[in-house]
């Protein structure tokens, strides 16, 4: 995954809330404790992390990243805009061996895309969910992603979109045990030993 990935996620996430910045985001999430501002303000500050971890190397950097769940719609979603843009162009400035931080492991800067694309689908889904509107990427990013971070969760003929959400805890799906916990593989594919966590 690359930083055209991240443009995309961005992008759905922007034209499913557009329309609705005068809308109140100080509404819950159905069956999460955040609020559709708190969501996106999540989202935005994940991908502003991001691009500090992706040149950190192995080990946390010392910066304090935030967006205030508080600001006004139009600027958290400016935000979230920028965040995306600013890590895109960092993945794609970052040479293949690129290793960042997290605590999941050592991120390549495919692991960053794949992780800010994973924060921004399922987070966005989360705020649309809060507003009351639709939310549905492209099945080939949601079948990246899921490739990508859940190597172990065969996709079968099952919806890419369905899969994604359901490996994050986000949905049932018949024939599949429930998610209660999940964990990305965000190293390197190559580095990933055949099982699930």
């Amino acid at each position: 995954m690359r930083g055209r990935d991240v443009l995309e996620a961005a992008e759905t996430v922007e034209e499913t809330l557009e329309p609705h910045l005068g809308a109140d985001w100080g509404v819950g999430v159905p069956d999460l404790d955040f609020t559709v501002a708190s969501v996106v303000a999540h989202m935005a500050g994940a991908v502003l992390w991001y691009s500090v971890d992706l040149w950190s190397g192995r080990s946390d950097a010392a910066f304090e990243v935030s967006v205030p769940a508080g600001a006004p719609n139009d600027r958290l979603l400016t935000s979230l805009t920028a965040g995306s843009r600013t890590l895109a162009a960092g993945i794609d400035a970052a040479p293949p061996d690129t290793r960042g931080f997290h605590p999941f492991g050592s991120p390549d800067p495919s692991g960053f895309a794949a992780m800010a694309c994973d924060e921004l689908l399922v987070h966005g889904d989360d705020a649309a969910r809060g507003l009351g509107v639709g939310f549905r990427p492209e099945p080939d990013l949601a079948a990246g992603v899921l490739r990508r971070l859940f190597p172990w969760h065969e996709l079968g003929q099952d919806d890419p979109w369905e899969v994604l959400l359901w490996a994050n805890g986000r949905r049932d799906l018949r024939g599949r045990d429930h998610q209660t916990r999940w964990r990305w593989q965000c190293a390197p594919l190559a580095e990933w030993d055949g099982t699930a966590p």
